[in-house]
């Protein structure tokens, strides 16, 4: 239902917003998404826990199982975004918007089937432009972007 995860968007992301740049980055999952208590047993399949990484404007959200590492999920994040930066030459929040496609790619580089098959920003960057998947922003809007500054998060 698009309400009910509009509603855990605006839940999520005001719970991570609200967090002081010294907080750690893991959160428990929020009440709308955590188990009921009516259920007779927890799955290893179902979310666990809120992962995220704040660069700069921009924050990057992972709702994982307890079979998952969160430091390994740290680490997808940070190439992820490393990838998006040199694919955009200083990536912003209307990369993002508006080369959606790009953003897939190379996420679909990184993961396939929900199983991580690449975390090397290089080879992800060489898949992604193999695909034919990379935008280019008009000259007058480089520089605009999250660039060196999109390590002021952590």
């Amino acid at each position: 239902d698009t309400s009910v995860q509009q509603r855990l968007i605006s839940e999520i992301f005001t719970l991570v917003s609200a967090r002081p740049p010294s907080s750690c980055n893991f959160l428990p999952l929020p009440p709308l998404l955590a188990p009921s208590s009516n259920s007779a047993q927890e799955s290893n399949d179902a979310p666990s826990l809120v992962t995220y990484r704040h660069y700069a404007t921009l924050y990057f959200i992972v709702i994982s199982t307890s079979t998952e590492s969160p430091l390994a999920l740290l680490d997808l994040i940070h190439v992820f975004v490393e990838s998006l930066d040199y694919l955009f030459e200083d990536v912003c929040e209307l990369d993002l918007i508006f080369n959606f496609e790009t953003l897939h790619a190379v996420l679909g580089e990184m993961i396939v089937g929900g199983v991580v098959v690449e975390t090397g920003r290089e080879r992800v960057v060489e898949g992604v432009k193999a695909q034919g998947k990379v935008a280019k922003r008009p000259v007058n809007e480089r520089g605009r972007g999250v660039g060196s500054g999109i390590w002021a998060g952590r």
